[in-house]
């Protein structure tokens, strides 16, 4: 387990530093659910000196889930609200990629967790075998560890989302899927990178105590 988690550490450690190719582009991927909720009081009004107020109580109005990629060497990112998150759909997100966001890449990398739907196997069972294998072709998957999901740099553009986006009570799909397009526009609109420290010499130093002695 240790030498698995060290190569796939590795393997996305070396990717991140390599310069960007627009012909071999690096993308983020992951999902997450959210929780729609609706106010079982109206808010009180800010008034001069004294914030809105609002009740604890809500109501849940179930939830619906956030697709996002993230091509960090370009400070882009997308979010797709959809209503779940089957392997289907985790299929038309990597057809997107392909024939949408990356037409003219030869190949595209994707960092991503080993969550049981993001695998090759779900394009082939949502498209006929031509187009699952037109797909495949041209997408390379690069699974974080076990447990090292904190690898994807997504992780921090979910948290940042979370933070100045999604943190407060949205009852509608329709309401969260115009917040975070305007989150997105904006962010994108400024080129917003993360500042990648972590290298694989820095792995070496300060995780030794994985490395065989």
């Amino acid at each position: 387990m240790t030498a698995d988690f060290i190569w796939r550490m590795e393997d996305v450690l070396e990717l991140y530093a390599e310069p960007y190719d627009p012909k071999r582009p690096v993308v983020c991927f992951d999902e997450r659910p959210y929780q729609l909720r609706g106010n079982k009081r109206q808010p009180l009004p800010r008034k001069p000196g004294r914030p809105q107020r609002v009740d604890y109580e809500y109501e849940r109005h179930g939830s619906c889930n956030l697709f996002l990629v993230f091509q960090p060497l370009k400070g882009w990112r997308r979010v797709t609200v959809t209503k779940r998150r089957t392997h289907e759909d985790f299929a038309h997100q990597m057809k997107t990629l392909v024939d949408e966001v990356f037409p003219e890449a030869e190949v595209i990398r994707v960092v991503l967790d080993n969550l049981n739907t993001h695998t090759p196997a779900a394009l082939y069972q949502t498209f006929p075998p031509e187009e699952a294998r037109r797909l495949t072709r041209k997408l390379e998957f690069h699974y974080t560890p076990k447990h090292g999901s904190w690898l994807n740099m997504v992780e921090i553009e979910f948290s940042i989302l979370a933070r100045q986006c999604l943190n407060r009570r949205l009852p509608e799909v329709d309401g969260v899927r115009q917040e975070v397009e305007a989150w997105v526009e904006a962010r994108n609109a400024t080129q917003a990178i993360v500042s990648w420290q972590f290298t694989t010499a820095d792995a070496r130093r300060k995780l030794h105590r994985l490395y065989p002695q």
